[in-house]
C-alpha cells in the first residue's frame, strides 16, 4: 500500500514509518522542512503539488500539529490551534480533490478530549468530554476545545469516497529519543521519578507496537468510523505508573514533587503541567469490541519491553 503521513516527522510519525516501511509498504511524509528522499515539502496549510502524493494512496494518517510539549501561552495555544485545524483542513481538500482519493484517512486526535475525572474510565460511547470541569485551571479547556476543532475538520470534509477515523490517542510510548517515555525515564533514572500531586492522577498510555497494530487494524476494518481510543485497557493512577517505571530501571527510589514543585519543573522545562496533572484514565472501547487484542495492554510489562529495548539502543 501507499500511505502518506502528513507531519510524519515527529515521534509518533518515526514510530509509524519506521513499522510500515519494514511491512513493505511505500510510505511518503509530508514535511515543512523535508531532509530525507521519501519527505515531500508542504506547509500544511495550503494545497500544493504535494497533494499530487494524495491522489492515488491507499491510506492519509494526517498526524500535523504543533507539539503539546510547550508552555501554555496564549501564543502556543493558538499555534496548536491552527497547526490541528489548519492540516486537517487541508488534507480534507486534497482527498476531495483527488481522482483516485484513498480509501481511508486516518486523523491524529487526542485523549486530552476526555474529561479530568477520577471516578470512572472514558470510552467513546459513555466517556465525558472535558472543558466544564470544577477545580482545574481555565486554559485547560483549550486543551479541549483543540481537540474538538480538529476532529470537525476531519468530519466536516466532503470526502464520499474516504472512511473517516479520529484516534483519540494516548501517550504513545517508545525508546525513540526525545519521546515521552525517554522522558520519563531520565527522571525515573535520577531518583526523581515520584508521584506528582500525590499521584492520584490516571495516566493513559499505549506502547508503541500496539499503536502501530491499531492503525493497522483500522485501515483493515472498513466497518469502523467517526472516534476510537487508541489507549492500553490499563490505565492507572500516576503513583503506579512512576513505580512501575522505576522497577523496570531498578531504581528503588522516587523524590515526589508538590503541584508547586511541578509548575516549577514545568517552567525550567518550557513545558506545562496540564501534561502531568490531568487525570487521563481512558479505555480503548471501540477497539476492544471489535476483536483487538492488546499485545501489551499492562504497564509493567510494557515498561520492561522498553527499558530492554532503549538499553539496546543505547549499547548499540
Amino acid at each position: 500500500m501507499k500511505i502518506v503521513l502528513p507531519g510524519g516527522t515527529g515521534q509518533v510519525g518515526t514510530v509509524l514509518k519506521r513499522a510500515l516501511s519494514a511491512a513493505g509498504h511505500d510510505v511518503v511524509v509530508l514535511s515543512r522542512q523535508p531532509r530525507q528522499q521519501d519527505e515531500v515539502r508542504w506547509d500544511g496549510a495550503t494545497l500544493g503539488p504535494w497533494a499530487g502524493e494524495i491522489d492515488g494512496s491507499d491510506v492519509v494518517v494526517n498526524l500535523a500539529g504543533r507539539s503539546v510539549n510547550c508552555r501554555y501561552t496564549p501564543a502556543n495555544l493558538r499555534e496548536m490551534m491552527d497547526s490541528r485545524v489548519h492540516s486537517a483542513r487541508v488534507v480534507g481538500e486534497a482527498i476531495a480533490a483527488a481522482a483516485r482519493p484513498p480509501r481511508v484517512w486516518l486523523q491524529m486526535s487526542t485523549a486530552t478530549v476526555y474529561a479530568h475525572r477520577y471516578d470512572a474510565p472514558n470510552d467513546e460511547a459513555t466517556g465525558v468530554i472535558g472543558g466544564t470541569e470544577p477545580d482545574v485551571p481555565g486554559y485547560w479547556s483549550y486543551s479541549v476545545d483543540i481537540a474538538r476543532a480538529w476532529e470537525r475538520e476531519q468530519q466536516a470534509a466532503g470526502t464520499p469516497h474516504t472512511r473517516k477515523v479520529a484516534l483519540r490517542a494516548a501517550m504513545v510510548m517508545s525508546p525513540d529519543r526525545g519521546g515521552v517515555f525517554d522522558v520519563l525515564s531520565r527522571l525515573a533514572r535520577l531518583g526523581l521519578g515520584g508521584p506528582v500531586a500525590g499521584g492520584a492522577q490516571y495516566v493513559s498510555w499505549i506502547h508503541d507496537q500496539d499503536f502501530v497494530r491499531a492503525v493497522e487494524f483500522l485501515v483493515a476494518r472498513d466497518d469502523i468510523t467517526g472516534p476510537v481510543n487508541l489507549a492500553a485497557p490499563g490505565p492507572l493512577p500516576h503513583r503506579d505508573f512512576m513505580r512501575a517505571l522505576r522497577t523496570a530501571w531498578g531504581v528503588p527510589v522516587g523524590l515526589p514533587a508538590t503541584r508547586w514543585m511541578a509548575e516549577a519543573g514545568a517552567f525550567v522545562l518550557r513545558s506545562d503541567t496540564e501534561l502531568l496533572l490531568k487525570s487521563r484514565r481512558v479505555v480503548p472501547g471501540r477497539l476492544l469490541d471489535a476483536g483487538f487484542t492488546f499485545g501489551r495492554p499492562d504497564w509493567p510489562a510494557a515498561a520492561d519491553d522498553l527499558v530492554r529495548r532503549l538499553r539496546g539502543r543505547a549499547v548499540s
